[in-house]
């Protein structure tokens, strides 16, 4: 395996490495103000690759922040090697995300966000959103980085196969796929509101956990067309086993 890097945004760089045997890309994100901002850890046991791959772009014992969308190992396993590696990091996530497990997680004190809060990383603006639930998980959260319109969505939009770094094409059908198969997402009447207030936002990239980031015309479009199809979720009926 191999941790590529691209730059997606200004300052802003996509961490990825392709795992066969999960047939999808595990994406980390950085953005690289004065003070650097990491979304997502990796797994444990990417981290020599991941870091590696980060110090590329910038000096990992300078890390500033640490942090992640919600409690699962390929978000925030590798967080206290991280934590090792930079002495200066804090991790940071929402309330609730901090009190149910990063206070009791992370080797170093936590700092806790509100929705809605904005760290300034010198030259970036990172403001962290709660999404309970969306896509699952009730500490979930995802991060908008103001300066350039970049959404990090996390697993939202998840694609399967190995992807490049950018497209401008379709992101939503290929969600859909993959819904299909993993149903992963935590479907909830709360779900096409939280994603309209994200399109609300009017971001000039998606950033994704598991795929290709999207740089195309309509990245509003596209978490609204999303919404649609989970209000649309709701209405099927349901069977089991």
């Amino acid at each position: 395996m191999d941790t590529t890097v691209h730059e997606i945004n200004d300052d802003i760089y996509r961490l990825s490495t392709f795992i066969p045997e999960a047939g999808m890309n595990f994406n980390q994100f950085i953005v690289a103000g004065d003070e650097a901002l990491l979304f997502h850890t990796g797994h444990r046991q990417l981290f020599p690759l991941v870091s590696a791959a980060a110090s590329t772009v910038i000096d990992v014992t300078k890390l500033r922040y640490i942090a992640y969308g919600h409690f699962e190992s390929d978000e925030c396993g590798a967080m206290n090697q991280w934590l090792a590696a930079a002495p200066q990091a804090q991790p940071v996530q929402g309330m609730t995300g901090v009190l149910v497990s990063l206070a009791d997680f992370a080797d170093r004190e936590p700092r806790p966000l509100a929705d809605g809060e904005v760290l300034d990383l010198g030259g970036r603006r990172v403001r962290w959103i709660d999404t309970p639930h969306v896509p699952h998980g009730w500490d979930a959260g995802l991060v908008y980085e103001e300066t350039t319109g970049t959404l990090l969505c996390g697993d939202l939009f998840t694609r399967m196969g190995e992807t490049p770094a950018l497209v401008d094409d379709d992101i939503v059908g290929p969600a859909i796929e993959a819904e299909n198969v993993f149903h992963d997402a935590c479907i909830t009447p709360q779900s096409a509101p939280t994603l309209r207030r994200l399109a609300d936002l009017a971001p000039t990239t998606l950033g994704l956990m598991h795929g290709a980031s999207y740089n195309g015309r309509d990245a509003a479009g596209a978490l609204s067309a999303l919404a649609g199809w989970f209000e649309q979720q709701l209405r099927e009926p349901v069977t089991v086993g």
